[in-house]
This record gives C-alpha cells, sequence and structure tokens, in this order.
C-alpha cells in the first residue's frame, strides 16, 4: 500500500514540502519522511480512508515544523509557511490567466530555471517529481549513474544557494522555459511508457501525471504549438497501453488488439495534432504525426509505413539523435527492406552513446532474423539480456532467442528504455 502511494503521491508532496521550504534536498527529505511517519503509523493504526490527503498533512506540517526549526519565529516567515501549508489546489481553468497555481508544474517551471544547465535540471525533474532513481535517470540520459547523481547534487545547490522562489514566472519566462518544461514532461511520461527497470512494464500513475501537465500547459499557453504537440503525442501513445499488457507478459505493437485501444485518447491526440500544426509545431509535433501513422492504421499490416520513414528522414534532419535515428532505421527495414535498414542501423554500432541500449541489438537482431540469418541473430540477442534492467524487456527479448534456440535460458543483466524506439513495440 506505502508503495503505490508513493508512486502516485511522492511528486505532489515534494512540490508541496518545496512551496513552504525553497530547498529542494529538504523538500525531498520531508517527503520521504512523511513516508516513513506512514510505515510506522498505518500498519498499526490503519490505513486511512484518504491516504493521499494524510500524506499531504503530515508533509506540510513537518514542513512548516523544519521552518520553524531553521529560522527565528518572524511572523512573516511564519505566515508564509501557514498559508503554503493550507493552501487547496486550484482548478485547471484557473490557469488561463497565465498564474501557475499547481505545485508539480510550478516546480517544473523553477526546476527548469535558467541558471541551470539542461542536463541538470532534467535529472532534477526526474528526481523530485518522476520520483526516478538516480541509475534510471542516468539510463534516461545515457550517462554513467556517478555523472546523473552529480548532476541532481548540483542542481540542488544551486536553488538553494541562488534562493530560487517558489515563483510564478512571468509569461515571457514561461516561453522561455518551455521547451525545457515540455523535456522533463516528456521524460516522465517516457519512464510511465515504458519502465526503464523492474517487472512492470508500464507505469500508467507517471505516465497519467504527465499527460495531466500537457493538459495543463495547453490551458496555460494556448497558443505554444509544441505544448499542443506533445499532449498530441503523449495521448496517441497512451491510448495503447490496455492492449500493451496480455495475460503472458507484454504485448509487442504488431501482436495488439487494436479493440483495446483507447479511441477516445485518440480522438483527443489527433485533434491536439491539428492545433499544434495550425500554431506552427515543432518536433514534438512531429513525432506525434508519426504516432498518428500508428493510431489510424486498424491493422499492423495497414500501417502506412512509407510514410512514417518519410516523417522521421524529416524529423532527423532537423532533430538528430542517435536513439531517432534507430527509429528511422525500422522504419525504412518496414518500407523498403532490411538492406535499407542496415544502411541506417549498422553504423549505430559505433555509437558510444548507444553502448548500454538494448533496443540496438534487438533491432539488428530482428532483422538477422528476416534475412535467415539465425545465428547472428541469436548472439544480438544474447547481448541485449545482458543489458537490460528491465523484467518486461528481458521477458520480450528472451522470448525471441527462445523461438531461435528453444533451450536457451533466461540471462540476468541492465536496461535502457526510450519512448523513441517504443513506438515500433
Amino acid at each position: 500500500m506505502v508503495e503505490n502511494q508513493w508512486r502516485i503521491e511522492f511528486p505532489r508532496l515534494v512540490a508541496a514540502a518545496h512551496a513552504i521550504l525553497r530547498d529542494p534536498s529538504v523538500a525531498e527529505q520531508v517527503a520521504q519522511d512523511a513516508f516513513v511517519a506512514a510505515m510506522e503509523q498505518w500498519p498499526s493504526e490503519g490505513v486511512p480512508d484518504r491516504p493521499g490527503a494524510w500524506l499531504m498533512t503530515v508533509t506540510r506540517r513537518m514542513a512548516v515544523s523544519q521552518i520553524r526549526r531553521s529560522v527565528d519565529l518572524d511572523s512573516k516567515y511564519e505566515r508564509i509557511a501557514e498559508e503554503a501549508a493550507t493552501r487547496e489546489d486550484i482548478a485547471m481553468e484557473d490557469l488561463a490567466d497565465g498564474h501557475i497555481d499547481d505545485d508539480i508544474l510550478r516546480l517544473i517551471f523553477v526546476c527548469c530555471h535558467p541558471s541551470l544547465g539542461r542536463d541538470a535540471r532534467v535529472a532534477l525533474t526526474l528526481r523530485l517529481l518522476g520520483g526516478l532513481t538516480t541509475p534510471e535517470i542516468a539510463r534516461a540520459q545515457l550517462v554513467p549513474s556517478a555523472t546523473a547523481g552529480q548532476r541532481i547534487a548540483r542542481a540542488k545547490r544551486t536553488i538553494r544557494d541562488a534562493g530560487l522562489a517558489f515563483e510564478n514566472p512571468a509569461g515571457t519566462e514561461q516561453i522561455d522555459r518551455l521547451p525545457a518544461v515540455l523535456e522533463v514532461i516528456y521524460l516522465i511520461f517516457n519512464e510511465g511508457y515504458a519502465g526503464t527497470s523492474g517487472d512492470g512494464w508500464t507505469r500508467p500513475d507517471l505516465a497519467g501525471e504527465a499527460m495531466r501537465l500537457g493538459r495543463m500547459l495547453v490551458h496555460l499557453l494556448p497558443t505554444a504549438a509544441e505544448a499542443h504537440g506533445l499532449l498530441a503525442l503523449m495521448e496517441l501513445n497512451a491510448s495503447r497501453f490496455r492492449a500493451r499488457n496480455g495475460a503472458d507478459g507484454p504485448v509487442l505493437l504488431q501482436d495488439q488488439d487494436r479493440m483495446l485501444w483507447d479511441r477516445l485518447l485518440i480522438r483527443r491526440g489527433l485533434d491536439a495534432l491539428a492545433t499544434a500544426t495550425r500554431f506552427g509545431g515543432g518536433p514534438y509535433t512531429h513525432q506525434a504525426a508519426i504516432a498518428a501513422c500508428h493510431a489510424r492504421a486498424l491493422t499492423f499490416e495497414a500501417t502506412d509505413w512509407p510514410r512514417i520513414a518519410q516523417l522521421y528522414d524529416s524529423y532527423l534532419r532537423r532533430h538528430p539523435s542517435p536513439v531517432a535515428e534507430l527509429s528511422r532505421g525500422i522504419a525504412h527495414w518496414k518500407a523498403y527492406g532490411t538492406a535499407a535498414a542496415r544502411e541506417i542501423i549498422v553504423p549505430l554500432l559505433a555509437d558510444v552513446r548507444l553502448a548500454n541500449y538494448p533496443y540496438l541489438p534487438v533491432a539488428l537482431a530482428d532483422i538477422e532474423t528476416a534475412d535467415g540469418n539465425t545465428e547472428a541473430a541469436a548472439a544480438f540477442l544474447r547481448r541485449a539480456i545482458a543489458m537490460t534492467r528491465s523484467g518486461a524487456d528481458k521477458t520480450i527479448v528472451t522470448r525471441k532467442l527462445q523461438a531461435l534456440e528453444p533451450t536457451a535460458p533466461a540471462q540476468d543483466g541492465p536496461s535502457s528504455s526510450t519512448q523513441e524506439n517504443d513506438r515500433h513495440r
């Protein structure tokens, strides 16, 4: 019970504590202390009727107590703390005046302050609001765990030492920080869509929170094309949630029952895509257009792969990345055959950023299988299994290996998983 509440409530508790304390490290510790209190009290006293409200009350009380311990009982500070501790969440429609009253969204804007570097602000937001561990953040950013940990620590110190307020950035500041805000919301969604570790393939709680924040952004900035583009991308991909898990584990895209896809989310996603396109669009709009090709196809065989390949070609010209290049290679395989895919994917083996990225050897294994090279395919699959830490990913890759080598045992080992490649799964 406490573990489930951790996943759901931790970002809200950190944001509420930071509204009072203005120190991300202390806010994170206070939120953790609230869960410690729950673990101590709930087994003997019973789980409260509203566990989230109980945790929020305890967190705010602890934060107020921390304020009182760390400063003199100056009436100004005490009044600020008390007001923050009793503030209720404001309805979404109140965002229309440009005022950010949602604690989580506002903390994202704080974490995306221009005084923080891009990598640091992404890592910090994923830690505080995504609830990701340092190794998970390292895999999301394709860096060693030590590097991710250093980024998080430096970002916390910068916010604390610079005295960055729990601010409401003005309109121009909101626009300036929007690309970074969109990036961290998308990364949170990615972790919910395809977790980088653990037994579960999806975390609907994280994905749902990312979509909630995306909807608030389009209310806050209704003419920002990329806010609509990101929302479209998330909703179109989230429409597959019910079909991605079966009785025997994860279900790949080509095997999914499309009758289970959420048609309401697809309609909303397509509407958001139309709005984003009307306002000019950008990289998220471009990716949403790719997701729309999948959403519109009634069967896997009916997928317009030439159009997807064309969209990836256009996307990579503007926004090069090794993961997107891998997805481009898969699209070219489906559209034009394995030879076209090899020209794109094989060179990626030399890219050090993908050295521990299991989807690269999996893609190469699939291509080798399609060409009848089962021995080479099996070698690539064994390499992928050695990389993955996600139980669901391990299941998928082991199934592929066992289809080639029926007696092949499951292996243990570390994973990285991103939404970009998972569109074709």
